[in-house]
């Protein structure tokens, strides 16, 4: 978890070493989306937060020796 602007950034982070099994950013189906929100709302509540608390989800993508970030790669989806 992250800070940027004012908003909680939570950051899932995929690696691969090669293509062989396809883009690390393909493994972040809906079923993932949807784990990883529901985490984060624990964390929220946990920790004494809103639901309303701004917030977003990045992904970095990390393929051999290149990494890509993805700002805001999904939103609240539950």
């Amino acid at each position: 978890m992250a800070k940027d602007n004012g908003s909680l950034v939570f950051i899932e982070v995929k690696y691969r070493k090669s293509e062989s099994y396809g883009d690390p950013s393909e493994s972040i189906h809906l079923r993932k989306q949807k784990t990883i929100y529901r985490v984060a709302l624990i964390y929220l509540l946990r920790n004494g937060m809103s639901e309303d608390t701004p917030s977003r989800f990045d992904v970095v993508v990390i393929l051999g020796e290149e990494i890509k970030l993805i700002k805001n790669a999904f939103g609240g989806i539950v």
